[in-house]
């Protein structure tokens, strides 16, 4: 039996990573975000943006690591698995910039399916931005929205998270779950 699949998804601005953080702290497998690793590999092969100069194959190239990932989680013998983000926010990111790509990753999406959604809301105090982060606040906002479009155009019923405490997130996000 394969272990529920859970994802925590939110754009930049959200926190998602020190939550993702803190259910590992408390004893959760997760599977981390990818998205900064492909970047830097990009760099390594001398492609310095990639997701800008390319991004359709940036994100053939997220959708492949997480699709690996999926597949990973589904042979474990853990009763519940994280997700620092799922398939469909490659297929949210595309819709919000607009980019156009192949049937192939709405496919995905629609055979690989999660059990929960825990989607994480913009937060302007915690709005930073970095070598891999270029969005400001105002497409922090956007994405958000592309995401819980995305999600939900998938059949999910994306479960908010407040905007409060790290370890009150991981707590909210544990007790709605049922597990400890």
């Amino acid at each position: 039996m394969s272990p529920k699949k859970i994802v925590i998804a939110g754009g930049p601005s959200t926190g998602k990573t020190s939550v993702v953080s803190g259910i590992e702290a408390a004893g959760f497998l997760c599977f981390h975000e990818i998205s900064r690793a492909i970047t830097l590999q990009a760099r390594e092969e001398g492609i310095e943006q990639l997701f800008l100069t390319d991004p359709l194959l940036f994100s053939q190239r997220i959708l492949e690591g997480r699709l690996a990932q999926y597949h990973d989680a589904e042979k474990l013998d853990n009763a519940v698995v994280f997700f620092d983000r799922g398939l469909p926010d490659v297929v949210a990111y595309l819709d919000c910039f607009g980019t156009p790509y192949p049937e192939e990753f709405t496919t995905i999406c629609a055979n690989n399916v999660y059990d929960e959604i825990f989607l994480l809301p913009p937060w302007e105090e915690i709005h930073t931005s970095d070598n891999e982060r270029y969005e400001n606040f105002e497409e922090a906002l956007r994405i958000h929205d592309c995401l819980e479009h995305a999600y939900t155009s998938f059949g999910y019923a994306v479960v908010d998270v407040p905007k409060v405490s790290v370890e009150e997130r991981v707590q909210f996000i544990i007790e709605k779950l049922k597990i400890s």
